[in-house]
């Protein structure tokens, strides 16, 4: 083949569309499940449609990338919604942005919060910290931390929350103290969203509708239950677990790298450093049950809860009903009888050094034609509209 793709998630199929579009057709796409999509598939569950990697939904904020799904798509199938999030803390539901809705709490509640903020490190002046756990403190201050960001995110990234560092950060939403402030005074949020604050869910499906048609339009140029295992750098050869083998001259990888028991060629610096890139595993779990309330999601910082969040099905599956938790496996419950499915790779982890680990291997591997693309392929935690606009410049360079 002129480009082997690894891996039918967004990223894979994107790809393999825009080659199809440009007129190209000598292609192939390798995919270990049976069916696409990735992280962004779904599953009937008790009369609806589930998504067993949590709730993905389209962001509103790349016009080309929905310009692009819609042709596969329409526009007539998916609802909007303006996001709803609520935090749930010391018995309360507060709105998202937690730093920009604390004038919900009572008054001396916001009095703490506000006298915490204002000795921070970023209020004070004091040099931003290298890991995560201390920049949250930084930031916000020690209330806030203690009562939400730290038990939050040590039930969401488990035993290697020590291990993150701070560049990722422009995926959190920017409060200043001030806009804090404002908030507390005004009674309503002074904040900018990074993203999913505005999006289109599926009227009849699941998000991974999208995917299966996309899937659909490459005319079989994809093959199912192919675990790729080893990469043949020199001779550009794929090899899987079935015992397959694939030739492409230029190789797309939007799996793991972890994933690769070979990698034939490669320094061994680099395959040394494979290892040290960090991911969580997540369990999705459906519950029966709808609750008396508007938002989409609600995150739980509760400690003596298993899970860290939940999406509310019957809240954006407009006539369905129940909800599902995302648990980190690390605190999984034994079964209880309700649909579970864990995810192996849910979120990489944006440990300190990986920035430099992933530009030495993805350069090297790119001086090979060999691509890394996508949330596993590049080891970002990106969501999928970024993975479909990275996808189509990619094409766009390539082909």
């Amino acid at each position: 083949m002129r480009f082997l793709i690894l891996g039918a998630g967004p990223a894979g199929l994107t790809f393999a569309n825009c080659l199809k579009r440009k007129g190209i057709h000598d292609f192939l796409l390798l995919e270990a499940e049976h069916d696409p999509g990735g992280l962004c598939r779904s599953i009937h569950v008790d009369g609806s449609a589930l998504d067993i990697g949590g709730g993905h939904i389209l962001d509103v904020r790349r016009p080309e990338v929905v310009r692009f799904l819609f042709g596969f798509m329409p526009r007539e199938e998916w609802n909007y919604f303006v996001r709803d999030t609520t935090i749930h803390v010391s018995g309360k539901f507060i709105s998202h942005p937690f730093e920009a809705n604390l004038w919900q709490f009572d008054t001396s509640r916001q009095v703490e919060y506000l006298s915490s903020i204002a000795r921070a490190g970023c209020v004070t002046g004091q040099p931003e910290p290298e890991k995560f756990t201390d920049w949250i403190t930084w930031k916000l201050g020690d209330k806030i931390a203690n009562d939400y960001m730290i038990p939050y995110n040590t039930k969401m990234f488990g035993h290697e929350l020590p291990n993150l560092g701070t560049y990722w950060l422009n995926k959190l939403p920017d409060v200043s103290f001030e806009d804090t402030l404002r908030s507390c005074l005004d009674h309503q949020a002074y904040a900018k969203q990074p993203g999913h604050a505005e999006f289109y869910y599926p009227v009849e499906h699941g998000y991974g509708e999208m995917w299966r048609r996309m899937a659909d339009a490459l005319d079989g140029r994809i093959l199912y239950g192919q675990h790729v295992d080893a990469i043949d750098f020199d001779s550009h050869t794929v090899r899987t677990a079935e015992g397959g083998e694939y030739h492409g001259s230029i190789i797309i990888n939007t799996i793991p790298w972890r994933e690769f028991r070979e990698l034939h060629g490669m320094p061994e610096t680099l395959k040394d450093s494979i290892p040290r890139l960090k991911h969580t595993s997540v369990q999705v779990k459906y519950i029966p049950h709808d609750m008396d309330t508007k938002a989409h999601w609600i995150y739980y910082p509760d400690l003596s809860l298993s899970y860290h969040r939940i999406f509310l099905r019957h809240n954006v599956l407009l006539g369905s009903k129940g909800v599902w938790t995302e648990t980190n496996a690390d605190r999984i419950e034994p079964p209880d009888g309700n649909f579970s499915y864990m995810n192996k790779y849910a979120y990489p982890l944006n440990t300190i050094g990986k920035p430099e680990i992933m530009s030495s291997l993805l350069g090297w591997c790119r001086g090979k034609d060999v691509h890394g693309l996508g949330r596993w392929g590049e080891h970002e935690h990106y969501n999928s509209d970024l993975t479909v606009e990275l996808a189509m410049k990619l094409a766009d360079t390539l082909a």
